[in-house]
């Protein structure tokens, strides 16, 4: 079992990453669900260290997984060493496509449902999932899929928050440690708006062009014709550049959307969730 050298100048950080050792060790065998994230990322590494050859990691390619993710996914498994599954996905599901408020509950449920029967065909005794102490404070219907199939998230009960998971992950040389925050393509879509094939391509398609100019922290929110574009409060300036402007307007026009606008306020995680919120 590997432990985190180092690290007398922090005791709590090194008994809490102690402890999901300890954690992932008592499940015997593991599949991890695995995106490619952060969480996922680093909960990987650990169960490596922890069970060896006895942990896996699973990824559900469906069209939510755009292909960045999955090139993630695969380099982070490269540099664990933990063998590698890819499940593939290639219809989304009818309680998904409806894009209910309760869609990320149905998705999970499909998908870990998934992964529990690629698990037991192996003799595999556990799926663990990646989520950390802080996604209890969002909204996240999804946990609720989680509790009922019986999926452990090592992370969250060894009491990890999302910053503690990130320095633990550079300190392990993990490339995914300043990795920007990423959620599923259908997260893009407002709740109400039946999601598609052809959307998830046209927002993965906008924020590859993002990427590729350089921004950082993004969100391309799909609102029918509309691209609303979100971004790090500090990386709305590069807007004021007429000439950049311009060409993420014709970018992302040329890819399907009419009409194209910037979110004033900048990228906030979860922002469509407020529909949900002004109904209630």
């Amino acid at each position: 079992m590997q432990t985190l050298a180092g690290n007398a100048e922090d005791p709590t950080l090194k008994k809490k990453y102690e402890r999901l050792l300890g954690i992932i060790t008592e499940r015997k065998s593991a599949a991890v669900a695995f995106s490619g994230g952060v969480d996922s990322s680093f909960l990987c590494y650990a169960a490596t260290a922890a069970l060896g050859n006895r942990a896996i990691a699973v990824t559900i390619a469906s069209p939510m997984l755009p292909q960045s993710e999955r090139d993630w996914a695969t380099r982070i498994a490269g540099q664990t060493g933990i063998e590698h599954v890819w499940i593939d996905e290639d219809e989304i599901d009818e309680a998904v496509a409806a894009n209910s408020g309760q869609r990320c509950y149905f998705c999970k449920k499909l998908e870990f449902g998934r992964i529990l029967e690629e698990a037991r065909k192996r003799g595999i005794t556990a799926v663990l999932d990646g989520s950390n102490r802080d996604d209890l404070l969002d909204y996240r219907p999804g946990l609720k899929a989680l509790e009922e199939l019986g999926v452990f998230s090592p992370l969250r009960e060894a009491g990890l928050t999302k910053a503690e998971v990130r320095e633990l992950s550079r300190r392990f040389a993990l490339p995914t440690w300043d990795k920007q925050a990423f959620a599923c393509l259908a997260s893009r879509i407002p709740y109400g708006e039946r999601i598609d094939r052809d959307k998830l391509i046209r927002v993965e398609k906008a924020e590859d062009y993002l990427r590729d100019r350089g921004f950082r922290q993004f969100r391309v929110r799909s609102h029918g014709d509309i691209a609303r574009i979100e971004v790090a409060p500090e990386e709305r300036r590069r807007f004021f550049d007429g000439a950049l402007a311009d060409q993420i307007s014709q970018a992302l026009k040329s890819q399907g959307f009419l009409f194209v606008a910037l979110e004033l306020e900048g990228y906030v995680m979860g922002s469509l969730n407020r529909i949900l919120k002004a109904e209630a």
